[in-house]
């Protein structure tokens, strides 16, 4: 990589040593050698068929972002292929450059006050039953583009009422009047990842907080009680342990996220934190089952699962959606 952006690694790449020293002789071998090969159950299959090309021309004709080219998903092609995509508001550049992420980080472009039209027009388009909108990180701007992104979500609902509408935001830095703007829209679920354990949040997210993480999703739920199902995930591979991954479980169910999804961390460049582990199928089943006996009411685990994976998709109860729309009937936002 250039100069800049080599410093830049070997000073990520330093912290994480730092972070957990068991593990430094693994870490300095996989920043100074070729990457290894992946294991056979990362191989993925090369995406086709006509519905991928039509997602591929809605999204390219409606100047569309999504996370799924945005983040390199490896899950692209099979989502695409049966017509469904994860759709990025807010633009395509990130104020944050966290340690994982291959989403470009540099000053963003005003918002287009267009998009939440063209993302709802998408959505109605490929008859979506459940949307996910996620968010690239605006700290640029004072709410975080919370508004932006609650408008989206009115616009989807005008649309296409009978959708599960989703969103996947940023952490709006611990701002809670901008989390208050998304949560009064009333998203059916609202999903915040973590990211990964508690030790390496500084190393792997820039700039966001573990904790400040845990109590946003906390006040999200209370926010809109009985009328929201708060979500989060981790990436394996990072160098957590066992005894982390459970805490982080604990963690969450203490603060009221009973949807949990966990995956394997896939390095995008080398300019990217390393790979410590390719986690196991057989560990990401023994792990969901553990997660499901602390007490979520969903867990999609695996290696290539993602929050917006369909896998993941979990559609809230009934008592849940009908306060919704008991809310919103009442503030004359449906009939």
């Amino acid at each position: 990589p250039p100069f800049t952006a080599r410093a830049a690694f070997l000073r990520r790449a330093g912290v994480f040593v730092l972070a957990f020293p068991e593990f430094q002789s693994i870490t300095f071998r996989a920043m100074t050698d070729k990457p290894a090969r992946k294991p056979s159950w990362l191989k993925v299959k090369l995406p086709k068929g006509r519905v991928f090309k039509d997602v591929q021309n809605l999204v390219k004709d409606n100047a569309l972002v999504t996370v799924c080219e945005e983040a390199m998903c490896p899950n692209r092609g099979e989502c695409w292929s049966h017509g469904t995509a994860t759709f990025m508001a807010c633009g395509d550049v990130c104020t944050r450059a966290c340690g994982f992420c291959a989403t470009r980080t540099a000053k963003p472009a005003p918002l287009d006050p267009e998009e939440p039209r063209k993302i709802a027009e998408a959505v109605e388009h490929m008859k979506l039953t459940h949307t996910v909108i996620t968010m690239v990180t605006r700290d640029d701007l004072k709410d975080g583009a919370a508004a932006h992104i609650a408008s989206t979500i009115r616009e989807i609902r005008r649309r296409c009422p009978e959708t599960v509408i989703e969103v996947l935001t940023s952490d709006f830095n611990g701002n809670e009047d901008a989390l208050s703007l998304v949560m009064d829209a009333r998203p059916h679920i609202f999903n915040h990842n973590l990211e990964t354990v508690e030790r390496l949040s500084p190393i792997v997210r820039f700039r966001a907080q573990y904790r400040r993480s845990l109590h946003m999703l906390q006040r999200a739920l209370q926010m809109a009680p009985g009328m929201v199902v708060t979500k989060s995930g981790i990436m394996l591979g990072l160098g957590e342990t066992r005894e982390e991954i459970e805490r982080t479980m604990d963690d969450l169910l203490e603060h009221g996220v009973t949807v949990l999804t966990m995956g394997q961390y896939l390095r995008p460049s080398a300019r990217h934190l390393p790979v410590i582990d390719y986690i196991r199928p057989e560990m990401f089943d023994e792990l969901r089952e553990v997660a499901l006996a602390k007490g979520f009411r969903h867990v999609a685990s695996g290696p290539f699962i993602r929050s917006s994976h369909h896998d993941a998709n979990f559609r809230p109860e009934l008592a849940i959606l009908d306060a919704i729309n008991a809310d919103l009937r009442a503030r004359g936002e449906i009939q």
